[in-house]
């Protein structure tokens, strides 16, 4: 999958403006938004998470971003699937399926504190269809990856932004367009989960 970057933690983070202190804020905010947050221990409990969404959403099928150098996540993509939900991760699939699909995932670089927002690498197409077309996002976000700021995550992004998407998640789709009256999921997913991993692989420990 193409991103504007390949390895954030090793080119962009900085251990002073990236890490886990600012997590706090980042939860309070993100729930103001009206985003779900959800714990796991580790990729395995994350699964685990993901299945019952998947049961308790009444979801068929999925479309997830994969990232070719994380072989966990590729593993539980394909547990998923042997669970019973057609999940296609390849992104000519993913173009094809994409206006049917139930449920996107895919993952987030960093989380910003002030605004409860999800920095997501949306070089790619699939990155950004699997975010906006079906009605329901998950993101798989490393806890311990947070900034404190929205201008110390454009500092984070300009060490390594050449071309390319990248994109601020923050909440579900919303709108007061029409009569000044909210609404969810007009212009994207009307439900937005953030399945936050305290124990991702290779990840920096604060």
């Amino acid at each position: 999958m193409k991103k504007v970057c390949k390895d954030w933690v090793t080119n962009a983070f900085d251990d002073n403006l990236v890490n886990s202190s600012y997590w706090q804020e980042f939860e309070e905010n993100a729930k103001a938004a009206s985003a779900e947050i959800i714990h796991a221990k580790d990729l395995q409990a994350a699964q685990t998470a993901i299945s019952d969404l998947i049961t308790t959403l009444n979801v068929n099928k999925i479309i997830a971003t994969n990232d070719e150098t994380s072989p966990e996540l590729t593993t539980l993509y394909k547990n998923i699937e042997l669970m019973g939900s057609e999940i296609y991760t390849n992104k000519f699939d993913i173009a094809e399926h994409a206006p049917t699909a139930d449920l996107g995932i895919s993952m987030a670089e960093f989380g910003i504190g002030e605004t409860g927002s999800v920095c997501v690498d949306t070089y790619s197409y699939e990155a950004r269809v699997v975010g906006m077309l079906p009605p329901s996002h998950i993101i798989i976000l490393n806890a311990n990856h947070t900034v404190k700021n929205v201008t110390t995550a454009f500092q984070i992004i300009s060490r390594v932004f050449n071309r390319g998407y990248m994109g601020f998640i923050t909440g579900p789709s919303r709108t007061a367009d029409i009569e000044r009256v909210l609404s969810l999921g007009v212009h994207g997913p009307s439900r937005f989960f953030i399945i936050a991993v305290d124990e991702m692989p290779n990840r920096r420990v604060h």
